[in-house]
């Protein structure tokens, strides 16, 4: 592998994407791309006694299926790297103590799967390991009450406002097989234009969801319509709109490609999630259900994931402080 332009890493033998595995809640097995999900859940306790234990079950659950359907030894599998929201990364830390895999937890938000991607693919292919599990969770109920308010108060909710996506997704990435492949990946900057609403966290992530786009752009030499399909992690209808015009006002027409997770999840009139979808789980449950079905079938060819992430937690929000966005860019080929 080697650095190219400024961010960018292109990858000389680039990962396989081996298999996927997802897991949702209720509401997002009513959504559009339920049939493309593994697991549908009817109901978000699954039968713990918590939100945070049902979501620990859903990553460990979801973790064991795409580890039984690589067909891999789980010997075989070098290193776990998994996050999710919740306090210090416990769903992810509880959810798989018994995996028997050396782990690394990892944050970066709603960004941590694309985060899982780049850093897995690293490992493969610096042959420090044959294959890496991704994995990451989030759950409405848990992230609610941690991040903005209890749900048994039943604030309204604005309707730049999006919904958490209950769910869990998971990939491999090994040496060998037959793709799709990550050729290669962009890490982002911290990018903070000074938003503080906690409920439009799609205007505060769409800044460094366009300049990752821009850089990739210039490291790669490419163009948008060199991909089949761009799709942003969870910026939601409005966060969408704001990286389309961003992105025009640059000289990158995205808009006959381009869509978002948080937007495809949900149907939006019918379920009443405002401004779409959000959370760990809404780029890795849309990309490894339907994405990566999309890819297997060919119907996409090459496509740029660009997962979002909004970098706060309650304490910030409480000292008055801003919204800092990460976005991380991950070039998927077959």
């Amino acid at each position: 592998m080697n650095r190219i332009g400024n961010q960018t890493i292109k990858f000389n033998n680039p990962p396989t994407i081996l298999e996927t595995a997802s897991i949702v809640g209720p509401k997002e097995s009513n959504g559009p791309l339920a049939k493309y999900f593994d697991k549908c859940l009817e109901d978000e306790f699954w039968g713990e006694n918590s939100w945070e234990k049902a979501e620990s079950k859903m990553i460990k659950e979801a973790s064991n299926l795409v580890i039984s359907k690589s067909n891999l030894p789980i010997d075989d599998i070098n290193f776990c790297l998994a996050g999710d929201l919740l306090n210090q990364c416990i769903s992810s830390s509880f959810g798989l103590r018994e995996i028997n895999i050396p782990f690394f937890g990892i944050f970066g938000a709603c960004s941590t799967f694309a985060e899982s991607l780049c850093l897995g693919s690293i490992l493969v292919e610096s042959n420090a390991a044959n294959n890496v599990l991704c994995s990451v969770s989030s759950h409405f109920c848990s992230a609610e009450k941690q991040f903005r308010f209890p749900l048994e108060l039943g604030n309204q909710r604005p309707q730049s406002a999006q919904w958490t996506v209950t769910g869990s997704g998971c990939a491999i990435l090994s040496k060998t097989g037959q793709g799709p492949y990550i050729t290669h990946i962009t890490p982002g900057k911290i990018i903070d234009m000074g938003i503080k609403d906690s409920n439009n966290m799609g205007a505060a992530m769409a800044p460094a969801a366009l300049d990752t786009l821009i850089t990739h752009f210039k490291d790669t030499g490419r163009n948008p319509s060199y991909y089949d399909g761009i799709f942003t992690g969870d910026l939601g209808y409005v966060g969408k709109e704001i990286l389309k015009e961003l992105a025009l006002s640059k000289g990158y027409n995205i808009n006959s490609n381009y869509n978002d997770c948080g937007v495809l999840i949900f149907d939006k009139d019918s379920q009443d999630t405002h401004s779409g979808g959000s959370g760990c789980a809404c780029a890795a449950t849309v990309f490894s259900g339907y994405l990566f079905n999309q890819l297997k079938e060919k119907k996409y060819k090459k496509i740029l994931l660009i997962a979002t992430g909004a970098l706060t937690n309650s304490t910030t929000a409480q000292q008055g402080e801003s919204i800092p966005g990460i976005a991380h860019a991950v070039s998927i080929e077959i």
